[in-house]
């Protein structure tokens, strides 16, 4: 029977039933590749290709794992019951990912470094991008079973619906296959090409070839879990009754007559009950018989189905001719006919397309039937007059229908936006660039006036100046380039401070504020005396009561909290300062506090100088402890901050994240870098201005630096992909020449 397959070992090192497998490609260390296995147990196992015994063993999921899918760079995805899924790399969980609300049933690495797919039983498939979803592809009505890649920018999906979905990157469902009379539990691909395989709970395993099902093959088991097509085009499947099956269209492959004979036999003995479903929705049961075709239809194109000899068949009504013709034999029934014309039945008629169509998001979706030979325009008439819906949409159900039959897909307008009536690009709120983040003159008073943080201090470098503080840095004469930038030792601050303009401003809203707010002349003096102890190397330490003053004015309602909070972002880089606000006692309500401001719908000052309090914590040890144990909440919150169109912001969140590498970097904690390189993918995605990439360059220099886990990690995020364009910015030149250095350690 295992003619060209034989058994080389049998591998144990779960508890309970094994639920999926995945190959792990070769690899230097690992040449001959790895195994890795998902269970009932929580458990992944990995193995070795000559040892029963598993090499390691994951743990870290709280349910049966039941999808694996490996990517380059030895990175592993896996899905879960316990609705996450987890990146691994070699032995450990590098990030995990949440937002599904129900079992993952499918993942999958895309081509494209970074990118992860997750189908999952709560109805959804999300494209994550570094670690975080990017999108929600919705359109499945039950729980998803399998995906299959087809490009970098194409994918399938397969689910309990009894559909198949391809879909594009962008999110854009391109079609919908019909065929499977039950749940489909597995998908897989011919190498290059968009043919595929899929097999499900109707016994059945069918080869999809031009977009149609061109064979269906009936199993003698009521499940067929899985299907794999090899790289030789052969098919393998396997079902409920514990055997693996072979398919081949070589004739050197196929079985001999004998097997082929014992298969057939074993197949037209199997009893199919028709309450499994494979059937259709039909009951064969309680259909009439001929007898019933001696009524006349009601109306033109109606549709019957009777019984004849234990066969189903669809009959339909022509006014014209006055009789009903016979239209085929019902999908499901014992005289399938989707086997042979490949075609998908609605409403009992056979059609060569059947579309979803969503008209708005909340309403119901309509099926489109729709034949070749078919006007597009009548079609989407005729729909749209069924479904009694607005005649606007004409045009774009018309063209829907064209582009999804002509066998091309889409190509979308520039901006994805084109307006469904006018055809022009609507208007999107917001989308203009003009909002400039420089402090302008006061609109009432012409004068400049106070802005927290503004002056920028951010120097471009000349020859050898620090680029960080402007300073000139020494420089030897060589002309060689050397790598002055990271990895970065210690934590960058916002020092700049103009004390004047800041206990100005806070004096004049003090002067707005409610009574149980208003600080008295003494607290004003009070905080005068600590500006000038934590700004000045004076010799003096800042005392409680002067602490307790300024915990009072940081609670202030956050429209005049600003100047408070300046205060705190210049006094927390005093140690007496930091180990009192990042004390055991007091550091929960402390982070809380900063982390409030990190709203994006709050004000931006108090965002600003909330980022910058906590890039200077990190200037202690007791603020670097505080920052690290509360690193998960904190890049959360401050990750919000990236669609702000503030650049000063977006050089604080940069900042933050370079002192988080600065720590992570002297620690080694992987999990920690995993979500600090998340972060910067992320960001770098949206920011602009050059001196935030610069700090984020460096943030990511610093994180990679003598670690090959961290740079496995950043190559199968897809960074270095993402920062090649900045090797060409010719200023400033740290830009250029930081991201080099980044470049060769890739």
């Amino acid at each position: 029977l295992n003619r060209r397959f034989t058994e080389m070992h049998c591998m144990s090192g779960h508890s309970n039933f094994v639920s999926c497998v995945c190959i792990i490609p070769p690899s230097d260390l690992y040449p001959r590749g790895l195994i890795a296995t998902g269970g009932n147990d929580h458990n992944i196992c990995i193995f070795t290709v000559d040892n029963p015994a598993p090499l390691y063993v994951l743990k870290g999921h709280k349910n049966t794992v039941c999808s694996l899918s490996s990517g380059k760079f030895g990175t592993l995805l896996s899905g879960s019951w316990d609705t996450t899924a987890k990146v691994w790399l070699s032995d450990r969980c590098m990030m995990t990912l949440q937002g599904h609300t129900a079992a993952i049933w499918a993942v999958k690495i895309l081509p494209e470094q970074g990118l992860m797919l997750t189908g999952s039983a709560d109805k959804t498939i999300k494209l994550w991008k570094a670690g975080r979803c990017e999108r929600t592809f919705t359109g499945h009505e039950d729980c998803v079973r399998g995906l299959a890649i087809l490009s970098e920018m194409e994918f399938l999906s397969c689910a309990n619906d009894a559909s198949v979905r391809r879909w594009q990157i962008s999110g854009e469902c391109l079609q919908v296959y019909y065929g499977h009379t039950n749940y489909i539990y597995s998908i897989s691909v011919f190498p290059q090409c968009k043919d595929f395989v899929t097999t499900g709970e109707d016994r059945s395993l069918r080869i999809w070839k031009q977009g149609e099902c061109a064979q269906t093959i009936r199993l003698p088991a009521q499940s067929v879990w899985c299907c794999c097509v090899l790289d030789n085009g052969d098919i393998v499947v396997g079902a409920s009754d514990g055997i693996i099956r072979v398919f081949t269209e070589s004739l050197e492959r196929t079985a001999s007559a004998e097997e082929i004979q014992a298969f057939e036999n074993e197949l037209s003995q199997a009893s199919i009950d028709p309450k499994t479903g494979d059937l259709g929705d039909i009951n064969a049961d309680d259909l009439p018989g001929r007898e019933h075709l001696k009524e006349p239809g009601t109306r033109d194109g109606q549709t019957r189905l009777i019984k004849d000899n234990g066969k189903v068949e669809a009959y339909q009504w022509s006014v014209s001719e006055g009789r009903w013709i016979k239209i085929g034999d019902v999908v499901g029934s014992s005289g399938a006919t989707q086997q042979t014309s490949g075609k998908v039945l609605f409403e009992g008629k056979e059609y060569d397309y059947v579309f979803t169509i969503d008209v708005n998001e909340s309403g119901p979706s309509y099926k489109l039937p729709y034949n070749i030979t078919d006007d597009p325009w009548l079609t989407a008439y005729n729909f749209l007059q069924k479904n009694d819906l607005n005649p606007m949409f004409l045009d774009q159900v018309a063209k829907f229908i064209m582009d999804n039959t002509k066998g091309q897909t889409l190509l979308s307008t520039s901006a994805q936006f084109s307006d469904p009536f006018t055809g022009a690009g609507r208007y999107v709120p917001g989308s203009s660039s003009g909002s400039s983040s420089i402090p302008a003159a006061d609109p009432f008073t012409g004068a400049g006036r106070y802005v927290p943080g503004s002056a920028s201090n951010a120097v471009a470098p000349v020859g050898g100046v620090d680029p960080y503080t402007g300073m000139g840095a020494y420089q030897s004469a060589a002309a060689e380039v050397e790598n002055i930038y990271f990895p970065k030792k210690d934590a960058v601050t916002f020092d700049q401070a103009n004390p004047t303009q800041i206990l100005g401003k806070l004096k004049e809203l003090n002067g707005s504020a409610t009574e149980e707010h208003k600080l008295t002349e003494d607290d004003l003096i009070i905080l005068e005396k600590l500006l000038s102890v934590t700004c000045n190397t004076s010799s003096e330490t800042p005392t409680a009561q002067q602490l307790q003053t300024l915990w009072r004015a940081v609670n202030w309602p956050e429209d005049i909290v600003f100047p408070a909070l300046d205060i705190l972002r210049l006094s927390v880089r005093h140690p007496t300062v930091n180990e009192n606000f990042c004390s055991e006692k007091d550091h929960v309500q402390f982070i809380v506090l900063l982390l409030k401001f990190l709203n994006p719908k709050g004000k931006q000052a108090n965002q600003l100088l909330a980022l910058r309090a906590l890039c200077n914590c990190f200037v202690s040890q007791a603020g670097q402890k505080v920052m690290m144990e509360q690193r998960d909440e904190i890049m959360t919150q401050a990750i919000e901050m990236k669609s702000s169109n503030n650049k000063n912001i977006h050089i604080a969140l940069a900042t933050l994240t370079l002192n988080y590498a600065v720590c992570l970097h002297k620690v080694n904690n992987i999990e920690g870098k995993a979500q600090c390189l998340s972060v910067i993918s992320t960001v770098m995605e949206v920011v602009q201005d050059l001196e935030a990439i610069f700090r984020l360059l460096v943030a990511l220099g610093t994180l990679i630096s003598d670690d090959t886990n961290a740079v496995q990690l950043a190559k199968s995020l897809g960074v270095d992909s993402q920062i090649k364009k900045y090797a060409s910015v010719s200023e400033p030149a740290k830009v250029k020449e930081c991201c080099r250095f980044v470049l060769n350690l890739l």
